[in-house]
């Protein structure tokens, strides 16, 4: 079956599209004698070109890598999507079969270890895509990867409550330096989850935006450093012999995974390495014949010393995580004393932008919003630009809709709409079993024997990370004539 990917980059939501600022071309160099006479150049629909030598030769084949399109300054899409070899589904089917791979440095490692790591969005696609429960869903998927030849499939709600606390300590840093400086960069506080919007950010608005993203990692790149760190020091193995699946809801996934900076040079591995998506697992299905209901299910495993809860978890608040909704209310409480704070939406332009405040002794003291869709990225980044930006804090997410609507999701059936699907899937969401971030003992218990407390320089080497302007290159193909 034909990969959906685009040998370039692929659109999925062409009314919500940024224009490319720079074609995406990677040069090739084409070895040729020089003359004096000058040369004709003829090339042929087969491939081959000659240089009026009479030597035919073939022309080279273009790869773009993840590490170019991240260096690049040009286009972005709200589903960035690359074909990379080691972000592929024949790629992971490979390690499964040789059990080694060739990580980024080009050096061969075997594999001791697989470990896939499911996030809930994507499950939740799969789960109304073939019409099963949540829960069944995460129990089918979890034999599948077994069957494959996975040795653990882990939820991540223990990742996402890292991120969510993380997000809640570093607002209320962040808003305690702007009382002490109101002309700093602290706020409004811009969540870092999203890489499609974090990648726009760099490329587009660099050094003037980034102060504003927050610095926590996503709940992927946390669940990352639980496996490459905690986990293989626990099983005795190298790092670099665990090789760490992650199951998300798009494309850009595969982007922060590849990152530098997610890169650990002491470990020598990235902490992510394959990102695999809803739509590339339908496929994976699709071409083996096999529907995700015949599947023997299995429970999740265990890694960090509480059993299992058989299904994935949610958090209150949006699909995307929750973020808005849980900073929100840890700031109402731990500044204004409000333990009661009542989350009320309003939306403005349109449902995939909407805001909610707190007022203390009737005056507005905290106004959070939710933007997703770069239409409403851009309206919020203007209104920064002009110093008109009346938020504290913003939940940021690049696909309309959210992370539920994620650009890698499974694609509605003939007959339903995308609106239909995703609400959908927020029926489902609300259906997983809750998470609390504040009431984890397993997340207590990691803070403190892995991290070594809450305020240690572990934890804000493992929990945060840097974001860096992509500068723009004045070439030729980049004039507008």
């Amino acid at each position: 079956m034909a990969s959906r990917f685009s040998g370039a980059l692929q659109l999925t939501d062409l009314d919500d599209f940024i224009t490319p600022s720079q074609e995406c071309i990677k040069p090739v160099k084409i070895e040729k004698t020089k003359t004096k006479t000058g040369a004709k150049i003829k090339i042929g629909e087969d491939g081959y070109f000659d240089v009026s030598n009479g030597q035919e030769q073939k022309l080279q084949k273009v790869e773009i890598t993840l590490a170019d399109c991240l260096a690049c300054s040009g286009c972005i899409t709200s589903a960035e999507s690359v074909l990379v070899t080691k972000q592929s589904q024949e790629e992971l089917l490979r390690v499964f079969s040789e059990r080694q791979y060739t990580d980024n440095k080009g050096v061969t490692r075997r594999v001791s270890l697989i470990v896939i790591s499911l996030s809930p969005q994507p499950t939740l696609s799969l789960a109304a895509r073939y019409k099963l429960s949540p829960e069944d869903a995460t129990h089918k998927l979890a034999g599948y990867f077994k069957s494959l030849g996975a040795d653990l499939v882990l939820d991540m709600t223990v990742a996402e409550d890292f991120s969510l606390m993380e997000a809640q300590q570093e607002f209320l840093q962040r808003y305690q330096n702007q009382q002490n400086d109101p002309n700093s960069k602290n706020l409004p506080m811009l969540a870092s989850s999203c890489p499609g919007w974090v990648c726009y950010a760099e490329k587009t608005h660099g050094n003037f935006i980034l102060p504003y993203i927050s610095s926590t990692k996503s709940p992927q790149q946390i669940m990352g450093s639980l496996v490459k760190q905690h986990l293989s020091q626990a099983r005795h193995l190298p790092a670099g012999e665990l090789y760490h699946v992650t199951v998300m809801p798009c494309y850009d996934k595969k982007l922060e995974a590849s990152r530098e900076d997610f890169y650990n040079e002491m470990l020598s591995c990235h902490d992510v390495d394959c990102v695999i998506t809803a739509i590339e697992l339908e496929q994976m299905l699709e071409s083996s014949g096999l529907h995700l209901g015949d599947v023997l299910g299995l429970e999740l495993d265990s890694a960090w010393g509480e059993a299992g809860s058989g299904a994935l978890r949610r958090h209150a608040g949006s699909g995307s995580g929750g973020f808005a909704d849980h900073v929100f209310l840890h700031a109402a409480e731990q500044l204004f004393g409000e333990s009661n704070a009542q989350l009320v939406y309003k939306n403005l332009r349109n449902p995939d932008f909407r805001e909610v405040t707190l007022e203390k002794d009737g005056k507005e003291v905290l106004r959070f919003a939710i933007a997703n869709g770069f239409r409403n990225i851009q309206n919020l980044v203007q209104k920064l630009k002009r110093g008109k930006s009346p938020y504290h804090y913003v939940e940021v997410m690049a696909c309309p809709s959210g992370c539920l609507n994620g650009g890698a999701q499974v694609r509605p059936v003939v007959g339903e709409s995308g609106r239909e699907l995703v609400a959908q899937l927020e029926v489902l969401y609300n259906r997983l079993p809750l998470a609390v971030p504040a009431q984890s003992k397993m997340l207590r218990k990691l803070y403190a024997e892995w991290l070594g407390g809450k305020d240690s320089d572990k934890a804000k080497a493992m929990l945060h990370t840097a974001y860096h302007a992509v500068e723009k290159s004045d070439i030729a193909l980049n004039i507008k004539w």
